[in-house]
């Protein structure tokens, strides 16, 4: 199990985040169908299909800056990803590398303030609260559990599992939401009881990065 998330990790996590869309594109697509473009599924898969293979391209030494690969990998999502999901995604890692910064290599600490910074710079960029049935939803208890782990002593692997419990439990509590965000705030009370789209495939980002910590 990893003590510590390093270039290594990151770019299993992105490996291991397209692996679990691809299996999960035609879900995505399903959930979509119902509050949005129905393209998700097809979006996740053919953009993160490009991040992974720019990012096995990438040359990654043992002194390279974790924070340089994670903005590196937020600049491919920006131009990779379709629909809404691109600029958002690429966003949350954009600002988790700005704050990771020059380090090598992030404990459960600095992963969990990495990630508190790259939600800061989603919401920045799409306007998300809590309860807006988005990603954010599966996000911001992912990073809220993490923390609290980090803070209890607990190491990066139950911190990461913890996190993406939290994250599944955010996902589900999207279902009886109405969408106040995004294409699916266009159908009213016809977005309750329908499961957001944009938080299960965050959910399955921060599954895959507890996959990742615990394979190490």
């Amino acid at each position: 199990m990893a003590t510590a998330v390093t270039n290594e990790v990151i770019i299993d996590w992105l490996a291991r985040f397209h692996d679990i869309v691809a299996k999960q594109r035609a879900y995505l697509t399903e959930l979509d169908s119902a509050i949005g473009d129905a393209d998700h599924g097809v979006n996740m898969d053919r953009g993160l299909a490009q991040v992974v293979e720019m990012l096995q391209r990438q040359a990654t030494g043992p002194d390279a800056s974790t924070g340089a690969l994670l903005q590196h990998v937020g600049n491919d999502l920006l131009t990779s990803l379709g629909g809404a999901a691109g600029p958002l995604y690429s966003a949350l890692f954009l600002g988790a590398g700005a704050a990771a910064g020059e380090r090598t290599r992030l404990n459960a600490d600095e992963l969990a303030d990495s990630l508190r910074a790259g939600l800061v710079e989603l919401v920045r960029r799409g306007s998300s609260e809590s309860g807006d049935k988005t990603m954010f939803d599966a996000l911001d208890p992912a990073v809220e559990i993490l923390r609290k782990a980090a803070d209890d002593g607990a190491g990066l692997g139950p911190a990461t599992a913890a996190a993406a419990a939290a994250a599944v439990t955010g996902r589900e509590a999207t279902a009886p939401m109405l969408a106040r965000k995004g294409r699916a705030s266009y159908l009213g009370e016809r977005s309750i009881g329908h499961v957001d789209p944009g938080a299960a495939s965050a959910t399955m980002l921060v599954i895959a990065l507890a996959e990742a910590v615990a394979q190490e």
